[in-house]
Parts: C-alpha cells; sequence; structure tokens
C-alpha cells in the first residue's frame, strides 16, 4: 500500500513533508506525435535537493524540465511547484522570473550585449534601478569568476564562459529553483566540471537544483538520479558519496 499525506500518495523524493517540485499523473501528448513524450509521472523533489535526470534521447528529459519551469502545460496530470499549483494560475510569465532559474546546453546569450548586461536582462522585469540591477550582475559575475569578462561580448568568450554567464544570469532574481537542460553538453571536461561544482554550491546553498543530462559522469555529482526512458521513470535512486 502507497501511504498517503491529507494531499495525496508520497511520492519518490518528499521525504521531509515539503516538496520543491511535485507532479502527480503527468503526461505530456504533443498534437504531431503518435507517443507521448511523458506517461504519468509521478514525482517529488525535495527543496534543497541536486536531482541529475538521465535517460536515452526521446526518453521525455527535456519535456518534463520544461513542464516543471512552468514553460509548457501538461496533457493531463497535476504540478505542484514551490506550493503552487500551475494549473491554477492564468499567467506563468511571473511566476517563473521569480521561482526559476533556467541553465540550457547553448547559453542564449543575447550577442550584442555585454556579460554583464546578459545578466541584468531578467531583473529589468522586477523593476530594479539601472544602478541595482549592475551591482547584482557585478555580484553574479565576480561569483562565477567572471569579473574580469563583464565588458566582453559572447563572441569574446569561450563556451565555457558562456555557460558561466548563463549561470549568473539564471540566478539574476534569486529563484529557489535552478533547472539546467544538459548544461556541460557543449563543453569540454574542464569546463564541464566548473559548471557541476558551480551547480553543486547552489544546492549547498539551498537551492534546489534538476539537471537534465546524458552524461552519466555528470549525473554522479548529483545526490539523487532519475532515469526516464519512453516517457516513464524507470529508476530513482539516492548517491550517498557525493
Amino acid at each position: 500500500m502507497v501511504p498517503t499525506m491529507p494531499d495525496g500518495p508520497l511520492l519518490l523524493g518528499d521525504v521531509h513533508g515539503y516538496s520543491m517540485i511535485r507532479l502527480q499523473g503527468v503526461t505530456k501528448i504533443y498534437p504531431n506525435r503518435q507517443v507521448a513524450a511523458l506517461r504519468g509521472v509521478d514525482l517529488a523533489i525535495d527543496k534543497g535537493e541536486f536531482v541529475a535526470v538521465v535517460g536515452p534521447s526521446g526518453s521525455g528529459k527535456s519535456t518534463l524540465m520544461h513542464i516543471m519551469g512552468a514553460l509548457d502545460r501538461p496533457t493531463e496530470g497535476e504540478v505542484c511547484v514551490n506550493g503552487q499549483r500551475l494549473g491554477d494560475l492564468a499567467r506563468l510569465d511571473g511566476f517563473r522570473l521569480r521561482t526559476v532559474g533556467f541553465v540550457f546546453q547553448s547559453h542564449h546569450l543575447i550577442p550584442m550585449l555585454t556579460a554583464a548586461e546578459n545578466v541584468e536582462v531578467p531583473m529589468v522585469a522586477l523593476g530594479l534601478s539601472r544602478r541595482a540591477r549592475r551591482t547584482r550582475a557585478l555580484e553574479l559575475l565576480a561569483r562565477v569568476g567572471l569579473t574580469d569578462r563583464a565588458e566582453h561580448l559572447p563572441s569574446q568568450l569561450s563556451g565555457g564562459e558562456s555557460q558561466r554567464v548563463a549561470v549568473a544570469r539564471a540566478l539574476a532574481c534569486n529563484p529557489p529553483l535552478i533547472l539546467a537542460d544538459e548544461p556541460t553538453g557543449e563543453l569540454d571536461s574542464e569546463s564541464a566540471q566548473v559548471i557541476v561544482e558551480l551547480l553543486g554550491e547552489l544546492e549547498r546553498e539551498g537551492r534546489t537544483v534538476v539537471m537534465v543530462t546524458h552524461n552519466h559522469d555528470v549525473a554522479a555529482a548529483a545526490r539523487r538520479v532519475v532515469v526516464l526512458r519512453d516517457g516513464r521513470i524507470i529508476g530513482d535512486r539516492r548517491c550517498l558519496d557525493t
């Protein structure tokens, strides 16, 4: 028998009674596809966990992350993030701005803006003054070791440096949740290690970090590994030595 709580079944990961992310019966079917990208996924991720999601191409990893980050809605099922039921929200842009920081495989920096200006971009919607945005952007760039690259354009940065700028930008609005979709996919091993270490630091600060990766060596840095295949979770283990 599955143990229950007042608001539903106790899902994997829900060991402290508070989940940053809680998915129940989540299915996603795209109209132009013959099969479901996700099939009845139940998953809970605790506040402050560092979780890696792994699986082969087409297993549903990116779809899962997009639904967690309110970039997409499920066809069926319920999604709660940071205590909010996403299905109850008419507009998701404000929720994403304050709750989720995204890091993608391709850094998606704006080419005509400097590193510091790229980090400032999310803060514009918060209504912060230009001076406040600049101060925070420089603080975040210092944190990821790029103080001397603040005025450089993306074309003047290496791949690893660009991804560190993307991490700084993800932190701009101080979100409790970081979602990283193949953040090391286009990096050499040394640069990849730097990014993984940065994500680990965010976990130790108390943020929740979910990282999609096809690289099992990268996944080993997380404290928990969730395995997807054909839109279903087929494995979920905690890593004791990370």
